[in-house]
């Protein structure tokens, strides 16, 4: 069908592609029974050629069609196994689903599956390893015996969810099989519903880990620094103390700043990651739509009392380290606007002393210029008594003695004229006084 759309000539070219962003990575419908396996792995940029590979080695054995270079979502039947991959960031995330359940809790994931040693093999570091498995409600679902036998006799929070069409339980540990477990209970899921709420278990548990992925961090840095406050109070108390001995703590502080930049270089990343991978795990429980069931503590109100105050430490040590290293500029500058101004007065001192000597210098090139004045006029006169000597021997009229005396003026005016008028050719028209 031609189209004749009227804006077709008008619209932007990122458009379509920005319009279809929000249906890029939508939620599987689950029926009832039904299991799945989560992966999340982190990986590098030079890991993700050789992930894209191994896919291909997956799908080449299914005979389906596998992602192209470009792709960050792919999702495809590999006979009975749903399995879906996506790209993010930091890490990429593989769900493997198929109906029915195992003959005892957990243990046929859907990734019996797949072919031997493929996860195995998975370029990447796993991070993330989950089991969920969907069931449909039943009288002893609340039953201890039910829970424990799921969960390993581990305390267990679960919850209403989806505004009483289901529940959810987990005891967000590790089992001895390397992979956390959740449970869903079916009451009136939709297929739908039930695949975004299996979605969301799986993304708390995933953001909730790549959150804490900062809390060795924060605490690294939390040892140090004591030590880089107390050193900044130090060189902040021999400012006032010392004015003195600027150059020696203007290169303390220039130390101390360096030490500081290195540590928010190092660490800002994964503080920021935090802040955002808390905030999502906040989003994805509120999602949930919990209510309380009876004698069992809902998930929400775990993550604050566990998981929040993690967080809230990874916040804290990076504030500080944000802090520290405005107090360190601060010290920095009031220091160095010390320093210059003790500079700038030393520079006044020197041209004033400059000046003096230059002063000095004039009088004294006055002095001996008033000097070569009266040497000069002495020799030119003497040089005229000369001269009229020879003419009165020639028996001219003159007399030798009153005619030097009576040039030493005329001599002392051309010698003083001739002296200004090479003074102002080295000086200019205005010389100096």
């Amino acid at each position: 069908m031609p189209d004749r759309s009227p804006i077709r000539g008008l619209q932007h070219s990122l458009r379509r592609g920005l319009a279809d962003e929000v249906h890029a990575r939508p939620s599987p419908a689950l029926n009832t029974p039904s299991r799945a396996t989560y992966l999340a792995v982190l990986i590098d940029a030079s890991e993700r050629r050789d992930e894209l590979e191994h896919l291909r080695a997956l799908c080449g054995r299914f005979q389906v069609e596998p992602p192209d270079a470009a792709s960050t979502h792919f999702s495809a039947q590999l006979d009975s196994l749903t399995m879906t991959w996506e790209r993010h960031g930091e890490f990429s995330a593989y769900t493997f689903t198929m109906n029915g359940l195992s003959p005892t809790p957990f243990s046929e994931p859907p990734t019996m599956l797949l072919p031997q040693g493929w996860v195995a093999t998975l370029p990447g570091r796993v991070l993330v390893a989950a089991h969920a498995k969907l069931v449909k409600a039943q009288a002893a679902e609340f039953d201890a015996g039910f829970l424990a036998a799921h969960f390993g006799g581990n305390i267990v929070v679960g919850s209403l969810v989806g505004e009483g069409a289901g529940s959810v339980y987990s005891d967000f540990r590790i089992h001895d099989d390397g992979f956390s477990r959740f449970l869903l209970v079916d009451v009136s899921f939709t297929a739908r519903q039930a695949g975004r709420m299996m979605q969301r278990l799986f993304e708390i548990e995933n953001y909730r880990m790549m959150a804490l992925l900062a809390l060795p961090v924060a605490r690294e840095q939390a040892a140090k620094l004591p030590e880089m406050e107390a050193a900044l109070a130090s060189i902040t108390a021999d400012i006032a103390a010392h004015p003195h001995n600027d150059e020696s703590l203007l290169e303390g502080i220039t130390s101390l700043a360096a030490q500081v930049e290195r540590a928010l270089a190092a660490t800002q990343y994964r503080f920021s990651a935090c802040r955002a991978y808390g905030e999502l795990v906040q989003t994805r429980i509120t999602e949930l739509r919990e209510r309380r069931l009876p004698g069992v503590q809902p998930m929400g109100e775990f993550m604050t009392r566990r998981f929040l105050p993690a967080v809230a430490t990874c916040i804290s040590v990076s504030n500080r380290l944000q802090g520290l290293s405005e107090r360190v500029a601060r010290a920095s500058g009031l220091l160095s606007t010390r320093v210059d101004i003790a500079r700038e007065q030393q520079n006044q001192a020197l041209l004033v002393s400059m000046d003096r000597r230059a002063k000095m210098q004039l009088r004294l090139q006055q002095t001996v210029e008033g000097l070569s004045v009266v040497a000069i006029v002495y020799y030119a006169a003497g040089l005229v008594a000369l001269a009229t000597k020879a003419l009165k021997t020639s028996g001219l009229p003159v007399e030798p003695d009153l005619a030097a005396g009576l040039s030493i003026p005329i001599l002392a005016a051309l010698v003083l004229l001739a002296t200004r008028r090479a003074r102002r050719l080295a000086y200019g028209k205005n010389p100096r006084p």
